[in-house]
């Protein structure tokens, strides 16, 4: 029909990998342990027992927790690990490090539920999306890899090449007895 409109990125087969679908919901929170440090500098063992002791846990409850220290301090490692006995049965997930790296082990976490085989063959395109780093499209990237017949970044109308399985690659992995 002449004139008709084709939505030729529809028809295209390719697969959208959007990493917000993915992203668990539910706030995230960045517990800093300097404030629990004697002048900023030094933990103090029976100081730091009454905080726990006393400490309302249930505000934490579902949400989930990356620990950290911002000061140059020396803070032993069963402080953390007191703190994640505490936590632990409240909050949906506790980490040590950065909230970036929270959310780079949330997605993890996510990408462990996906059987990656689905992708083999297809033509992927993984979006771009606001708030995901750059660690998080590696992770992403790295799973596809291995099934993926292309794999794109940005949107299926307007996106970036950056792997396509060659000719060869597929006979030399189809030569290669299991």
């Amino acid at each position: 029909m002449e004139g008709e409109i084709i939505n030729r990125v529809a028809n295209s087969g390719i697969i959208t990998f959007n990493p917000e679908d993915y992203r668990p919901k539910g706030e995230r929170l960045l517990w800093d342990i300097k404030d629990q440090l004697f002048m900023g500098m030094i933990l103090k063992e029976k100081d730091f027992r009454e905080f726990i002791k006393n400490h309302d846990w249930n505000q934490y409850e579902g949400k989930y927790i990356a620990l950290t220290c911002s000061v140059d301090a020396i803070v032993p490692t069963w402080a953390y690990m007191l703190l994640t006995v505490h936590l632990q049965p409240i909050a949906r997930k506790v980490i040590f490090g950065s909230l970036e790296q929270l959310e780079l082990e949330l997605l993890k976490d996510a990408l462990n539920q996906i059987n990656f085989e689905e992708f083999e063959g297809k033509r992927v395109v993984i979006k771009g999306c606001g708030g995901i780093t750059v660690a998080e499209y590696v992770e992403i990237t790295n799973r596809l890899r291995p099934f993926a017949q292309s794999i794109m970044y940005g949107e299926p109308c307007s996106s970036v090449p950056l792997y396509k399985k060659s000719n060869v690659a597929k006979r030399n992995e189809e030569a290669v007895p299991a």
